[in-house]
């Protein structure tokens, strides 16, 4: 086929048909994307030009002011806002997938809200945690409010979309005022700094969460491009992946437990960044057409440019003043939702 290039491996034992127009819109996403790094490197208090900021990656002179901004504060935050904005992506693609809810991501069915209490309750009640167990503390949170999302929400419904979606809305309300309750009563300076995390900012990000969520990353990808045939199956109904094989019930355990440890990942390392899981593959789709491997690697870079961007825009629009990216991923992604309620409610799919 002329617009598609064919991969084989192995002896043919490994072939894969790849879309010439889905290959081209990754590059030119990852293309955006170091694009908006650079812009990010260049930009803030202490201005620099494209040419100082490759200077500086390439040789990273000591002793110089620019050299310290960008190694030690600018890059960090921008390496993190594409990783965290590529896991909370992939984590709504597969959220989505797997339950064949197009509304599904995990700031709106309270798993971020089960990452951010367990965070919450590390930094005011256990401060004696070592920082690298909060990855460990918000997966366990996560899992914990999808496993009981899950079970309310497929009783007797199978999961309906509208069933879910409010199961979903009720929990993370309900795990939103234990959070509120402890930043009320618990220690002011440890509050303070909950709060702040709990805004959705990587304005304090560090090569420390570079690292985990880079690993993290490395390790997840492989895995979840793995299961993308069996979510493939499971995309087109219970029944159909049965007869292809797959084992339906744990198969969605697994991709829930898969996309729970992407969310709780990125929420652990800048907070909570809603509605980034619900865009990213509804922008793929605008996008492109391929299938679920492909899909879910454009969904990443579209996630990561995304809170690359929000990031970018927070910090130098209202200079000196910070705007968490949180804040305008929201601002992005509540008309969003609106406009996606809308289309299902007329398709009778609410």
């Amino acid at each position: 086929m002329n617009n598609s290039l064919t991969i084989r491996a192995f002896n043919e034992r490994f072939a894969v048909l790849l879309p010439v127009r889905a290959i081209w819109v990754l590059l030119a996403l990852v293309a955006a994307i170091a694009i908006v790094v650079i812009w990010s490197l260049m930009t803030g208090s202490y201005p620099l030009t494209v040419t100082q900021v490759i200077e500086i990656l390439r040789n990273a002179p000591d002793g110089k002011t620019g050299t310290t901004i960008v190694w030690e504060f600018r890059f960090p935050r921008a390496v993190v806002s594409v990783m965290v904005g590529a896991l909370l992506a992939l984590s709504g693609a597969t959220l989505q997938n797997v339950t064949r809810n197009p509304l599904a991501d995990p700031s709106l069915v309270g798993v971020s809200q089960g990452a951010s209490f367990a965070v919450v309750f590390l930094t005011i009640l256990m401060p004696e945690v070592g920082y690298y167990y909060r990855p460990l503390y918000a997966f366990g949170g996560a899992l914990a409010v999808a496993a009981l999302i899950q079970w309310i929400s497929v009783r007797k419904t199978d999961g309906a979309t509208m069933r879910f979606i409010l199961t979903g809305v009720g929990v993370a309300a309900f795990i939103s005022a234990g959070t509120s309750a402890m930043l009320t009563y618990g220690d002011i300076d440890r509050a303070m700094t909950a709060l702040a995390w709990l805004a959705g900012s990587v304005h304090t990000s560090n090569w420390s969460d570079v690292w985990i969520t880079s690993v993290c990353f490395a390790l997840l990808l492989p895995v979840l491009l793995w299961a993308s045939r069996p979510m493939a199956a499971m995309r087109m109904g219970p029944d159909a992946a049965t007869g292809l094989g797959v084992n339906v019930k744990w198969g969605r355990i697994g991709l829930i437990t898969l996309s729970v440890a992407l969310a709780a990942i990125a929420v652990s390392a800048v907070g909570p960044l809603g509605f980034v899981g619900l865009i990213a593959p509804h922008v793929t789709r605008r996008l492109v057409h391929a299938g679920v491997g492909l899909h879910l690697a454009i969904t990443a870079a579209v996630g990561g440019l995304l809170v690359a961007s929000a990031d970018l825009i927070g910090r130098a629009a209202f200079a000196p003043v910070q705007i968490p990216a949180g804040i305008i991923t929201a601002v992005v992604g509540v008309p969003i939702f609106i406009w996606l309620i809308l289309r299902q409610n007329e398709k009778g799919e609410l």
